[in-house]
């Protein structure tokens, strides 16, 4: 038996839906599994950050394979990581999600897309990254409801996002901890409105409410002390006509929402910020992915 899998990017909360919305972007982790080979090979473009580092793709398939007492035959697994490593853009949920999909076809569990969206959020604990990863697209993850709602319009579509992704790696870890134990009242009304205005926003087209929606007071102003070059980023997009901006995940990217005639003045604004502030990064322009994660057969 031969398939490989591929699950995309994603960027988390989109600023006010935190550990709820998730959006699918157009970068992705592949694995090739062989039932006729052993050992694991790891290549991709940010395949040095995975050296010598807990691979959540095994990790996902031994245990869904331990959870419903099944055996995993012996393979061999080729790992392409084009999903950067560490930077809040979900490359740890792409990789889960694949060992997910691939466990799910090696023991023959048969699995919903559903079931293995639940099982992902389970494992890895936020249904926004894995969620996105699973079904591609924007998603809102709702606890309680055993699925993810799609949001995204095919008017939606055509937004463009444009991140900023530092040479420096951030630790999720570290960016929680950044968070304080309560918030303020006031700010926890505003990411209500915000998050259920940037979810309609994505649903229908609507940029006044995505433009409106993507402003946080949950997550990012903590952040903030992490990632200096968020606010001015943020600000300076907007400035040059994107219709919203915000931190991916939990950074150090920055992610912002594009109509295509706006898109080299955002990518001038970010990369003057980046320079003003001294941040290395690259600026890159990359698509929606309009769909999740897959599983194709492969021919010998």
């Amino acid at each position: 038996m031969r398939f490989r899998v591929s699950a995309p990017a994603s960027s988390a909360n989109l600023g006010p839906g935190f550990d709820a919305l998730g959006l699918a972007i157009d970068l992705w982790n592949e694995v090739t599994v062989d039932t006729e080979r052993e050992g694991t090979v790891i290549a991709g473009s940010d395949a040095a950050q995975l050296q010598d580092k807990d691979n959540y793709t095994l990790f996902a398939m031994r245990e869904l394979a331990t959870l419903y007492e099944r055996e995993l035959p012996s393979f061999g697994l080729e790992l392409r990581a084009d999903v950067p490593v560490a930077r809040g853009m979900g490359s740890s949920a792409a990789a889960l999600v694949c060992g997910l999909m691939a466990a799910n076809e090696l023991t023959g569990l048969g699995l919903s897309i559903d079931q293995i969206f639940l099982e992902a959020w389970r494992m890895e604990g936020h249904g926004d990254n894995v969620g996105a990863a699973v079904y591609g697209g924007a998603i809102l993850a709702v606890p309680g409801l055993h699925r993810a709602v799609q949001l995204l319009g095919s008017s939606s579509l055509t937004l463009q996002p444009v991140v900023f992704i530092p040479e420096a790696t951030s630790a999720t870890w570290a960016a929680r901890a950044a968070l304080p134990a309560t918030v303020p009242m006031p700010d926890a009304a505003h990411n209500v409105g915000a998050a259920s205005g940037l979810a309609i926003g994505l649903l229908t087209g609507d940029r006044e409410a995505i433009a409106a929606g993507m402003h946080d007071r949950l997550h990012e102003p903590y952040r903030a002390r992490l990632f200096p070059h968020l606010t001015p980023m943020t600000d300076a997009a907007r400035s040059a006509g994107a219709i919203g901006a915000c931190l991916s995940g939990a950074g150090p990217t920055i992610l912002a929402l594009v109509e295509p005639e706006s898109i080299e003045a955002v990518k001038e604004a970010l990369h003057a910020v980046a320079a003003d502030h001294q941040v290395p990064g690259r600026v890159e322009v990359i698509a929606i992915a309009a769909r999740g994660a897959e599983l194709v057969e492969d021919e010998r």
